[in-house]
């Protein structure tokens, strides 16, 4: 019997690293980053977290602004969760469908749709004087959002088994420089008429809408970002649909255009994506749990931690005012960005990707357990100078946890069926990872509530809640092969 075409390619479509023990005869050299195309990516993917940590440092006081609680300071976490969780829920319901497109017409015009809905939806909730209008805004930002599978299967599609680790190494920096970004402009910009009144004091438009600076400013850079991926970033995979099949106006022009239905199982699975069951191997839901274990821990700790520095000290918090806030998580933006590349490459040499993926969900035990320990510091003597040592330190551990991203993302593309169906793979993650970021703030922020008003175990009901994502992280991390 000859031998299966597909199994001539493992360094493009399986084997990601070389095996942990098993010596190769020769070590390949390392294939230099294709850096025009790959920097454009990492500009690119700075919009995306910079639209959503934006909100983070204001968006306590945009839910007492607008009156949807009443005045009860228990609720703002619980709405505060909520804005978060909805935009992943819709999310979850359109991020495999805008990927496996994604896999028939092309990473680029999927790309340039997610960045027109980070836009317009950014515009939109600065606009927004009411809760529902703010729900309006994320879920439009949810369902037209496709920009995160598609720049993870565009980074596959540029790396190989020899420099993959290093482009996954810097991806981590355009995010933090996203999300450090982000906290800057939400936490300085907003209420601009109020904080800067020699220069905005006179302007009735952001005295009617205070939030709508910091949201204008992400919105913008999402607009110039789309200009610049529409005119200099290239395709990296070949469109097996042309667009203009997809055009009802078209279709008169050309014969009937194939379905987006998956691709009969006989078609040479080298170059043909594969069917959607196909994707429920045990390698892909695996390397899916790790990703969504990770998410999980790292969404419901982002979403309560602005929303514990803001509460009073009597209620279980810290009290610190939005500036205050908006500096400490770019800071930790900065401190991620500079970990993971001066990092991560090294460690991964050094540890493997198991141990490393564990390593990083590890350090999340001690990052959430200094928040009852820091209220614990500020009820006793108030916000003194060691408050602001073990800030620091959690802001380092956090950036630790950050390294099982990358991990989850080798381990996920390794494990796609071939290069045909890495936007598929990519997608169905996501798919998961979506739905765990919408139970997660909602979880989490819920939780922290109820702490507040019921004094469950003392007030630290939420923190036990954390903890056990932890450990279920942990649980999905053992099952992780040694190699991939």
């Amino acid at each position: 019997m000859s031998p299966d075409p597909t199994s001539q390619q493992p360094d493009e479509e399986t084997l990601l690293l070389q095996p942990e023990g098993n010596s190769s005869p020769v070590k390949k050299p390392q294939t230099p980053l294709p850096w025009r195309q790959f920097s454009m990516l990492l500009v690119l993917q700075i919009a995306e977290p910079m639209t959503s940590q934006v909100i983070s440092p204001f968006a306590p006081q945009l839910i007492r602004d607008i009156g949807i609680t009443h005045g009860d300071e228990a609720l703002v976490s619980f709405y505060v969760g909520l804005l978060h969780s909805l935009f992943f829920a819709t999310e979850a319901l359109t991020i495999f469908h805008w990927s496996r497109l994604s896999d028939y017409i092309g990473r680029k015009p999927v790309l340039l749709i997610g960045l027109f809905g980070l836009s317009l939806s950014m515009f939109c909730f600065g606009l927004s004087k009411t809760f529902w209008s703010l729900v309006i805004s994320r879920c439009l930002n949810g369902a037209l959002n496709g920009n995160i599978g598609v720049m993870k299967s565009m980074t596959a599609e540029m790396t190989d088994s020899t420099n993959v680790a290093r482009a996954w190494a810097f991806l981590p920096l355009a995010w933090s420089s996203g999300s450090t970004l982000g906290p800057l402009i939400g936490g300085e910009l907003a209420r601009p008429a109020d904080r800067f009144p020699n220069i905005f004091g006179d302007s009735a438009f952001l005295k009617k809408y205070p939030y709508f600076l910091p949201c204008a400013v992400p919105a913008t850079v999402s607009a110039l970002t789309w200009i610049i991926a529409f005119l200099y970033l290239k395709e990296t995979t070949t469109p097996r649909i042309n667009i203009n099949q997809l055009l009802p106006w078209k279709k008169r022009k050309i014969s009937p255009s194939p379905t987006l239905e998956p691709l009969p199982v006989s078609s040479p699975i080298s170059d043909k994506p594969v069917p959607i069951r196909a994707l429920f191997v045990r390698r892909v839901l695996i390397a899916t749990g790790s990703y969504a274990g990770i998410a999980l821990i790292d969404i419901a700790f982002r979403t309560v931690q602005p929303v514990f520095y803001a509460t009073p000290i009597s209620l279980g918090g810290l009290g610190l005012d939005t500036p205050t806030i908006g500096t400490i998580l770019a800071l930790q933006g900065i401190l991620n960005g500079a970990m993971q590349p001066l990092a991560f490459a090294r460690l991964y040499d050094i540890m493997g990707a198991k141990k490393l993926w564990l390593f990083a969900v590890t350090c999340a035990l001690p990052m959430v357990a200094l928040l009852p320990t820091l209220n614990t510091l500020a009820r006793s003597s108030g916000i003194v100078q060691s408050i602001w040592y073990l800030v620091t330190l959690q802001v380092a551990l956090m950036g630790c946890t950050s390294f099982a991203y990358g991990i989850s993302f080798m381990y996920i593309t390794a494990a796609s069926p071939n290069r045909a169906s890495v936007g598929a793979t990519n997608g169905f993650a996501q798919v998961i990872v979506s739905i765990m970021r919408a139970v997660g703030p909602a979880a989490a922020n819920s939780a922290f509530s109820i702490s507040i008003e019921k004094q469950y175990l003392g007030g630290n009901l939420v923190y036990f809640v954390m903890l056990g994502m932890v450990c279920m992280a942990m649980g999905v991390g053992i099952l992780l092969p040694r190699t991939m």
